[in-house]
């Protein structure tokens, strides 16, 4: 059987669609699964076990400039990639109008079909062009966690019972990853290394400075040296703020997904705000715990584990909360 999936974006919901394929692959151990995904995303996706062959595309950057020659060059490349193969099954676990373009000119086997959702569900975007292109469309319940949603969607679609055990397979290299920390974090030599994920594409939910370095401090009295990863200036700035004055504190260079899958993976533990980042860390099993400004951990927040915890409180949790947080996941102990 050759299976299709479709997840464009972003980066924590391309996380969210993994344990989806480790369904899969415990349902048709023989499958071959192919993924369609944004190219920047596709480092990771590389990472995900079970995943044959990664498809990149760059929708995002294309549609800036749809008639420019070489968005049709490109354009003409991806189809041709795309339609490389002839599918039993085209799954979108988007439900956009692009993913649903993608999986309409996906290619079937002769028995093919597309499966799609039939519905939105709270917090998630739909369009109706996933609904139209969708041969099977699944309905699902609105009121649904991220995962469970692509994890359902997959085991209704093909009629077996979603399991009990769940896993993303992100695959770190445990040789690198400890290569990693060692050269960006020399300094930590005997104590080991949390990081803050202090980044988010909004605004909204950032956390302030000031509980940054309180946290941090408290980390760096604790035994711990705290990295500060970052992908832009604002980042960036954002994390030499947090490190000044700190005895115990890196401020990473700016890593590709493969190198900062890596890193995460030697760290001790994570905390960071609701990002793609702090889903990775979810997804690689790592103490972690996870800091909302807005009651919306039950649809992307950490499930059900002693060793991950999410912490809401509106206008932003305190330093208090989120330090009691972090005592119990890093001695596997949540506390309500």
């Amino acid at each position: 059987m050759k299976i299709l999936i479709v997840k464009l974006s972003s980066l924590g919901d391309v996380v969210h669609a993994m344990p989806a394929v480790q369904d899969l692959r415990r349902a048709y151990p023989q499958a071959q699964i192919d993924w369609v995904v944004e190219r920047g995303f596709a480092p990771l996706v590389r990472r995900c076990a079970g995943v044959n062959r990664v498809i990149e595309c760059e929708l995002r950057r294309w549609r800036k400039s749809p008639l420019s020659t070489p968005t049709r060059l490109a354009w003409r490349a991806f189809k041709a990639e795309l339609q490389r193969e002839h599918y039993d099954a085209v799954i979108d676990l988007q439900g956009l109008s692009k993913s649903a373009l993608v999986s309409w000119l996906a290619r079937l086997a002769p028995q093919g079909r597309r499966y799609g959702l039939a519905n939105q569900t709270e917090g998630s975007g739909f369009e109706a062009p996933a609904r139209w292109v969708a041969d099977v469309a699944v309905s699902l319940p609105p009121h649904i966690h991220a995962v469970t949603r692509s994890r359902e969607l997959c085991a209704r679609a093909f009629g077996y019972a979603m399991p009990v055990i769940q896993s993303f397979g992100l695959l770190a290299d445990v040789d690198k990853a400890q290569i990693a920390i060692k050269s960006i974090a020399s300094e930590a030599s005997g104590r080991r290394v949390v990081a803050l994920v202090h980044g988010t594409s909004r605004a909204d939910k950032q956390w302030p400075l000031a509980a940054w370095r309180t946290l941090a401090a408290r980390l760096n009295d604790s035994g711990y040296t705290v990295a500060l990863p970052h992908g832009s200036d604002e980042e960036q700035t954002m994390a030499q703020n947090i490190a000044s004055g700190l005895a115990h504190a890196t401020v990473w260079p700016r890593l590709g997904l493969d190198a900062l899958t890596d890193a995460l993976a030697a760290c001790a533990g994570v905390i960071g705000v609701d990002s793609g980042l702090s889903h990775m860390a979810v997804a690689l099993d790592l103490p972690h715990v996870q800091i909302y400004n807005f009651d919306t951990a039950w649809r992307t927040g950490p499930q059900d584990t002693t060793r991950q915890v999410s912490v809401y409180c509106h206008p932003a949790p305190d330093v208090d909360a989120v330090w009691r947080a972090w005592l119990g996941v890093s001695a596997g102990i949540v506390t309500p």
